[in-house]
């Protein structure tokens, strides 16, 4: 992924990669924007579009590792953190770059504290993701404000008719990068599953698998909100140390559980598909599926 799209994202050609996680391509497109920045001019140049806050900041982080000796900015521009605060710091100096959820990017662009006039290249991470999600029209108001001839650079795991429609609406003879069916499972993940009568037996089954799960760190994907809370209370009850998370957190209590479970205070997190895309916690070596009808 990394050799094949950096070079035309660098010589200022729309690109459209579909990539799945763990594919280097947060990196192709940090050294790509990083190569283009004009580090001296103190204005907004690039602007990264993710569906998840926590996703936002981990590629502000990558853009700031990769970027630090060039003296680059960059600012996470999310929701569920002060407004003031946002505006405050967009006004006081602008960043070289912007990484941001939609809703609040959008909201920064309308209230103009982010200004648009020297933003060069725009970035989509997970297209497929955010637009599942309904941020359908605000991407595209975000892009309604944005120059004409900018660079658009989108990323996703997957080509629906929505992500289709972004690239043939906004997108100027892109240059495709796109994996083959056999190509979308990552080479050296095992995939296992396991036979689950009822769904109420699932509980003992993950209670059974613990001890493995517990090795290193494990995250456990479930679909809705309601379930995360369920089972975290079942495991607790049943004297598991296990963490949760999900969107119905204040933002305050997502960064707290998720950098425990980074620094590896937490071993087995329990969450909904918000961290199903793009987050990197390299010691995670167990992610487990609860979502099946009779599988685990």
């Amino acid at each position: 992924m990394l050799t094949r799209a950096i070079i035309p994202c660098i010589k200022g050609y729309d690109v459209i990669a579909q990539a799945q996680s763990g594919t280097g391509k947060t990196a192709t497109f940090a050294i790509s924007i990083l190569q283009q920045l004009e580090i001296e001019f103190k204005e907004t140049q690039a602007l990264v579009l993710a569906p998840t806050r926590e996703l936002a900041q981990q590629i502000q982080k990558v853009i700031l590792a990769l970027g630090d000796y060039m003296g680059a900015t960059c600012h996470a521009c999310i929701g569920g953190t002060n407004v003031r605060n946002e505006m405050q710091k967009l006004q006081a100096e602008a960043p070289h770059i912007v990484v941001g959820t939609p809703g609040r990017v959008f909201d920064m662009l309308n209230r103009r504290y982010l200004s648009p006039k020297w933003i060069k290249m725009f970035v989509l991470d997970e297209a497929d993701e955010m637009l599942s999600r309904g941020f359908k029209d605000q991407i595209y108001e975000i892009f309604q404000k944005l120059n004409t001839s900018i660079q658009v650079v989108l990323l996703s795991a997957t080509m629906p008719t929505d992500v289709l429609e972004v690239t043939k609406k906004f997108m100027r003879d892109p240059i495709r990068i796109l994996v083959k069916k056999e190509e979308l499972t990552l080479e050296g993940i095992k995939q296992f599953y396991i036979n689950v009568e009822r769904e109420e037996w699932k509980l003992d089954t993950l209670c059974d698998l613990y001890e493995t799960l517990t090795i290193t760190q494990a995250v456990i994907f479930l679909n809705t909100r309601h379930k995360v809370d369920w089972l975290t209370e079942k495991m607790h009850a049943r004297d598991f140390t296990v963490s949760a998370l999900h969107g119905d957190m204040d933002q305050k209590e997502r960064d707290v559980i998720m950098r425990e479970f980074r620094s590896g205070s937490s071993h087995v997190l329990i969450t909904t598909d918000l961290l199903a895309r793009g987050t990197d916690v390299q010691q995670v070596s167990l992610g487990v599926d609860l979502g099946g009808k009779v599988w685990l």
